[in-house]
């Protein structure tokens, strides 16, 4: 019985040194400056990196898992036209950790927190890619009057069938009707250290996957991009992932939708999706349903025009999910396109 008792607290010995070195590793300074500034927003600071000078000014928002300096072949040619702010979602790159659980509604919340922070005078043109195009939607539904127009960089859809927790699925089917917690502050729910679980996913998937390495497209960014972007993803997390509410929050936006079309109204939209390309479909999943699967989200994607009665849709042939590394000119055009007709006040060609 000693004996137990005296592995068991070796065993949590050893959980406090692994969690006291990942909290001393989220205090370490990080291997490299930040392009812009460190804004505080409450108790916590986020990056943002403002390029640029005329209104109104663009805001470009990450998929996840992606960084800042992932619009690197976008945000200098769009700083020729307009000013350009991209930033760090809390707890990537050069973020601190922020309040929990990280929401999409608390994204849009920090989003607006930083933006007004740093005195960037609204409104805005957002620009979202991946699951950035869905907190740019949450960020036009909470303040809509910041909000002049929006570039949909091949958005997730509210309504997509992805791998999800290890099965593929309509993720918003999945959603147990429980309530989404409102936004959090520091004081209200701050970021806890990681725990066990959170490590050992770190240590499985380095072991798994091997040292972070760069794969198509990211190799386009600069070589000196690329290391620092090898850098961040090597290191290990610096707060405990917390609750996941992503799909309530998409039946939340399915439901809103099916209720009030052209949730955007006039304001001016393009949605830029990439090439139609499957791929090969995951274990366990007949080539078949695969490419079913694989239409209907292009077909969804299609769909967003319809978010604003001033819209236009765009196709990048040539790109995969990352357009703005693929083609960053689409993009980049997209996004002029949108602030000539808030500059205007004009309407784009409907494509409905």
């Amino acid at each position: 019985m000693k004996l137990k008792r005296i592995n068991k607290a070796v065993t949590v010995l050893l959980l406090l040194i692994t969690v006291t070195a990942v909290g001393q590793q989220q205090d370490k300074t990080p291997a490299y400056a930040p392009p812009g500034k460190l804004v505080d927003v409450g108790g916590y600071r986020l990056h943002l990196n403002c390029t640029g000078k005329s209104e109104p000014t663009i805001v470009l928002i990450a998929g996840g898992g992606d960084f800042s300096f992932d619009w690197g072949l976008v945000q200098p040619k769009l700083s020729l036209f307009a000013r350009v702010c991209s930033y760090d979602r809390a707890g990537l790159a050069w973020s601190d950790p922020g309040p929990t659980p990280h929401t999409m509604k608390q994204d849009a919340y920090e989003l607006h927190t930083l933006l007004k922070a740093a005195r960037i005078k609204a409104p805005y043109v957002l620009v979202g890619h991946s699951i950035g195009g869905l907190i740019a939607r949450v960020y036009a539904e909470q303040y809509s009057s910041e909000v002049a127009g929006m570039v949909l960089v091949d958005s997730t859809h509210e309504d997509t069938t992805l791998m999800y927790q290890g099965k593929l699925v309509r993720v918003r089917e999945t959603a147990k009707g429980i309530a989404v917690p409102p936004v959090q502050t520091m004081k209200t729910s701050p970021p806890r250290p990681p725990v066990a679980e959170d490590i050992e996913q770190f240590e499985f998937n380095q072991k798994m996957f091997g040292a972070p390495k760069t794969e198509p497209p990211f190799d386009k960014l600069p070589a000196s991009t690329q290391t620092i972007r090898l850098w961040f993803r090597s290191q290990p997390p610096r707060a405990a992932a917390g609750s996941d509410y992503w799909a309530e929050e998409l039946q939340a936006m399915y439901i809103a939708r099916t209720k009030t079309p052209y949730q955007l109204g006039d304001k001016p939209l393009v949605v830029i999706i990439g090439k139609s390309d499957s791929g090969n479909p995951p274990p366990g999943i007949s080539a078949d349903e695969w490419k079913r699967i694989s239409e209907e989200k292009r077909q969804q994607k299609v769909g967003l025009a319809n978010l604003s009665r001033s819209s236009k849709l765009l196709i990048a042939q040539e790109s995969g999910h990352h357009i703005q590394l693929d083609e960053p000119n689409f993009v980049t055009d997209a996004a002029v396109l949108v602030v000539e007709a808030v500059r205007n006040r004009s309407k784009l060609a409907s494509q409905h």
